[in-house]
């Protein structure tokens, strides 16, 4: 995913504000648990989407994010044995005892699965909409050679990831399948190294480090960035109100409690509203 600049006002914000309100929207799957909340995250995320022109990647990333969610759940239904409401009473297991399915564990299950697709379309945003290159330039101003270390590991980790596919098909046509996995690891990590020199090389002839750190080029902000910015702070408002159990509280053992409160009504519509209003302001967007 390569994102490009000014497709929407996501885009033509500076990388540091993006990157921040990405974090800050993910953060608030990561610390709720109440299904209400949950669910409007979702839907922002599906609505931001569109409005960023993101809604291809967020179809690709729930194709293999949501069998991986529903494994989640799944697997919470067959080793939680807490819950007063039983669905299906198992077998007797010497190791286990009693093996019963459980209405809270599946419920619980379920929000786990929504928080875990909540965090996977977070990540969409982050590198679909935010330039990864501009992020790495303002990590090496704050430290030159974990900036240069960082950008030569996202540009050659998909190099090499194909490397390893192709020299592992290559191997697998040769009579009894060929060389081993280790001897494929082997010419991979060869063939890192000498793409490692090479580079260096390359740094080397560009004058790389001759000159100290680089200089700070002023750019104003805009008035996406401000938007973005002013997001960014009230969804983390937000996370910490879920923190604090000011939106109310969800309990899911050992019976379901997650009463409709109007705080919890407040906080979603606060939630959507500081997430989706950036969007609204397209002045100087690319169409």
């Amino acid at each position: 995913m390569t994102p490009r600049s000014r497709r929407s006002p996501l885009h033509a914000t500076r990388a540091s504000v993006g990157g921040a309100w990405c974090l800050a929207l993910g953060l608030v799957p990561l610390v709720s648990e109440q299904p209400l909340i949950l669910i409007a995250v979702l839907a922002v995320e599906v609505a931001a989407g569109l409005a960023a022109g993101l809604g291809p990647q967020l179809l690709k990333t729930a194709k293999w994010a949501l069998p991986f969610a529903l494994a989640m759940m799944v697997i919470n239904v067959l080793v939680t044995r807490d819950g007063a409401t039983v669905l299906f009473r198992g077998p007797y297991l010497p190791w286990a005892g009693q093996v019963d399915f459980t209405l809270e564990a599946l419920i619980y299950g379920g929000l786990i699965a929504l928080r875990a697709l909540g965090i996977f379309w977070t990540a969409v945003f982050l590198t679909a909409a935010i330039d990864a290159d501009e992020l790495l330039r303002g990590l090496r101003r704050v430290s030159l050679r974990s900036g240069v270390t960082a950008a030569l590991a996202m540009r050659l980790f998909g190099v090499l990831r194909r490397d390893a596919v192709r020299m592992a098909e290559a191997q697998r046509c040769l009579p009894d399948h060929g060389a081993s996995r280790i001897a494929v690891l082997h010419a991979v990590t060869t063939g890192a190294l000498d793409r490692a020199t090479d580079v260096a090389a390359t740094l080397e002839v560009r004058g790389f480090g001759a000159g100290g750190r680089p200089p700070r080029m002023h750019r104003p902000w805009s008035r996406h960035d401000f938007a973005f910015a002013a997001s960014a702070v009230a969804m983390l408002v937000i996370s910490v109100g879920v923190l604090l159990d000011a939106w109310g509280s969800f309990e899911a053992y050992p019976r379901l409690h997650s009463p409709l409160s109007a705080a919890t009504v407040v906080a979603i519509v606060a939630f959507a509203a500081c997430a989706l209003l950036p969007f609204a302001d397209r002045r100087g967007i690319g169409r």
